[in-house]
């Protein structure tokens, strides 16, 4: 296994009202944003602390099949094959929420439900 694999890699904050959260926590935590292009419709906001990046606020506002979902903190845990991730989820008797897609400069991903019902995120960095 190499060094990254097992640990928390990401957060994101998934929200209705992200101008909200990136005015609360840039105030509490000295955050600094960077805006980025997603494709899939949304703004994603990366929080930058001390030069370099820490988490993101990604507004689901529009983002198909975020309808239902609430406001809440989101994490990716690295892994060194989220395609064997996915596999070892099912056979545990997780689910698969999204299967593994690429971002590009930021890696593989796929959105995984574990065994207790808890949705998680799992990914390959680049």
């Amino acid at each position: 296994m190499s060094d990254m694999h097992g640990l928390t890699w990401w957060s994101e904050l998934v929200t209705r009202n992200p101008e909200a959260a990136r005015s609360y926590y840039g105030a509490l935590c000295g955050w600094g944003w960077d805006r980025m292009e997603t494709g899939e419709g949304g703004d994603y906001h990366v929080a930058r602390a001390q030069g370099r990046p820490v988490a993101a606020v990604m507004d689901m506002n529009g983002v198909p099949g975020m309808d239902m979902v609430p406001t809440r903190w989101f994490t990716y845990i690295a892994v060194d094959d989220v395609d064997a991730a996915v596999m070892a989820t099912e056979e545990r008797g997780g689910k698969v929420i999204r299967q593994p897609f690429e971002v590009p400069g930021v890696g593989r991903v796929a959105i995984l439900e574990d065994p207790s019902g808890a949705a998680v995120g799992m990914m390959t960095p680049a």
